[in-house]
């Protein structure tokens, strides 16, 4: 797929918290077969109507409304037969890792490695993301080769060095477990498909959410939220360090991708988006981060290369790494000349962002 620059498509406009009501309807080593999650050899005809509930999603202060496809409306069973996919290790070829190996709820929905390990102790070249906040994401991954949560949510499956399995199997697995045939038919009212799948570890992720953070507060007319500290790292986030050009709120993130010149000196560097684009243009290039939680999802960067907070802004408040393709807001940045305090303000300010998201125990699995 060529993945083109995305741009958001959602307003991202701050929001109170807000009820939505909806009824029936980690990297990366070598290139991973994508999976067709509409293959028409898995899909089933329906031998029962889908039996479902209408579910609540509430959403944090300061996020704006929840984006959610046409085609995979959210409802109590999907989502709760989605949180037992995302923690069965049966969905990996040798039973020993699931999508919370590598995004653990107790680690805020990452883990706390440079790169992860997937099946035979295999280790990858990219850090794994926070599944925190994910649905506001115009593009899935490092390099954006995912335009959803649902083609996201199956990736890793197949991918030889992380789950290392075949979803064709996958679902041939799962038919055999009754309670996940029936939960199937109860949700999409077919037998196990790939696409039931996607929507369901997609459906599950989309509840992942966290906002409520002393900025939000502060933002809501609580002048005591943040400390004086905060108050200057914001001032300084917001306008002469310019860092919300990119990490632009409520998300703070504006989902494009830049090359800030991260490990641009390994003897074979990660190519990013231009893997995807195949374009020299793009060499060097990953999307924008989103910063909430930033202080709790260490390491940083697309390959985990920097451990501490500080760090990764005095980094960045350095114009990143020279390079042949280095982004010219990079070069900005580092024009602004930012002191020592400066950088230990914007630390600050950047530790406000973390709020309330959901700390989950795993399921009991059929």
């Amino acid at each position: 797929m060529t993945m083109q620059t995305l741009v958001p498509k959602v307003g991202l406009s701050g929001a109170a918290a807000v009820l939505i009501f909806l009824s029936v309807g980690c990297q990366k080593s070598d290139e991973p077969k994508k999976p067709s999650t509409g293959d028409k050899a898995q899909s089933a005809k329906p031998v029962a109507e889908p039996v479902t509930a209408s579910f609540e999603v509430k959403i944090p202060e300061g996020l704006p409304p929840l984006p959610i496809p046409k085609d995979n409306p959210m409802t109590a069973e999907k989502v709760e037969l989605g949180k037992m996919l995302y923690f069965d290790k049966r969905m990996s070829k040798d039973k020993t890792v699931s999508c919370a190996t590598c995004h653990d709820p107790k680690m805020a929905w990452t883990e706390h490695r440079a790169t992860s390990k997937g099946i035979k102790d295999q280790v990858g070249d990219r850090n794994s993301p926070t599944v925190i906040n994910a649905a506001y994401m115009t593009s899935q991954f490092w390099d954006g080769r995912a335009a959803t949560l649902e083609e996201q949510a199956v990736g890793p499956i197949e991918n030889p060095i992380e789950m290392g399995h075949d979803l064709v199997a996958v679902c041939a697995e799962c038919e055999k477990v009754p309670a996940y045939k029936e939960n199937f038919q109860k949700v999409f009212g077919t037998d196990v498909t790939k696409e039931g799948i996607a929507k369901a570890i997609a459906a599950f992720e989309r509840t992942i959410l966290s906002g409520n953070s002393p900025y939000d507060k502060f933002k809501a007319g609580d002048a005591k939220a943040l400390t004086d500290a905060q108050k200057r790292g914001m001032e300084l986030f917001m306008g002469k360090a310019s860092c919300s050009t990119c990490h632009a709120p409520p998300i703070f993130s504006n989902m494009q991708f830049y090359n800030a010149g991260v490990s641009c000196d390994k003897k074979n560097p990660d190519e990013g988006l231009k893997k995807v684009t195949k374009k020299d243009s793009d060499m060097g290039k990953f999307r924008v981060p989103h910063l909430r939680e930033v202080a709790n999802t260490y390491p940083y960067f697309h390959d985990g290369s920097v451990e501490k907070l500080e760090d990764a802004v005095a980094f960045m408040a350095g114009g990143g790494k020279d390079n042949s393709n280095l982004s010219m807001l990079m070069k900005a940045v580092r024009g602004a000349g930012l002191n020592d305090q400066d950088k230990k303000d914007l630390v600050e300010f950047l530790k406000a962002l973390s709020g309330d998201y959901p700390k989950i125990d795993p399921p009991k699995l059929p």
